[in-house]
């Protein structure tokens, strides 16, 4: 395969992915339509490890994720990562920018492609359900990587290769618009340290980070595993959010 076919053949599949993105509620995750949230239905049980859920539900696929301790932090570096905010798809536009334009509404552009996005609303902030302004240069919401990158640098990335760290990074299907404070009070923390102070978001957030840790091959500690289960329980229904990009990012990014 020519590096240009590589190239074309990640755009098409990025492009497909941040669209079921899209589909799937603008930040990344939704819950299967046939009901979310405390008494939702049935599905759950005792297994290893706690709680299991229906075949297909992000409760059972907890169970799907390898167990381990957490690696040592050691040798980690947001360049490890890869350049911020690369153009992995190679659509013209950074993937920050890129993710602005999918979960802000009311957008305006800086520029004549409509490429950077110089203002916008996060009418809804999944992180703690208020209405967040967004002006380029002074933001309020930052971008946040559902699993952060040094929680996964401790939990498997530290052996990936270059492009699939920044395919990693990149990757819709791990990041979100929320409003910044609460980003930055989150940290690198995992399930088990840190959840989102909206409530009514919390099955969706945990339901993304499982299905990040299984395309990507990353495992959870003990502690995380049963928090993950303790929030997914009360939704046994909530869906697996799935697309995104491919899993290693083209030569040359």
């Amino acid at each position: 395969m020519t590096a240009r076919t590589s190239r074309s053949a990640w755009k098409a599949v990025s492009a497909a992915g941040l669209g079921a993105a899209l589909l799937l509620g603008g930040v990344g995750c939704d819950a299967v339509r046939s009901g979310t949230g405390p008494g939702s239905g049935a599905g759950s049980g005792s297994g290893p490890g706690g709680t299991v859920g229906k075949p297909g539900s992000a409760l059972a696929a907890v169970d799907d994720l390898a167990v381990k301790g957490r690696a040592p932090k050691t040798g980690y570096q947001r360049a490890s990562f890869g350049r911020a905010w690369a153009d992995t798809d190679d659509n013209g536009c950074g993937t920050r920018d890129d993710i602005l334009k999918r979960d802000l509404k009311d957008v305006a552009f800086g520029d004549a492609r409509k490429c950077k996005v110089s203002s916008g609303v996060l009418a809804d902030d999944p992180y703690t359900g208020t209405r967040v302004e967004y002006r380029r240069g002074a933001s309020k919401v930052d971008i946040d990587h559902l699993v952060a990158l040094s929680d996964a640098w401790q939990k498997g990335a530290q052996q990936w290769s270059k492009g699939k760290r920044l395919a990693f990074a990149n990757d819709p299907l791990n990041l979100l618009a929320a409003e910044a404070s609460a980003n930055r009070r989150k940290g690198d923390g995992d399930t088990a340290t840190w959840l989102p102070p909206n409530k009514g978001y919390r099955c969706a957030y945990v339901a993304s980070q499982v299905a990040v840790k299984k395309k990507y091959g990353l495992w959870v500690t003990p502690g995380e595993r049963d928090a993950m289960k303790a929030v997914l329980k009360d939704c046994p229904r909530q869906g697996l959010p799935s697309g995104g990009n491919p899993t290693e990012a083209p030569a040359g990014r």
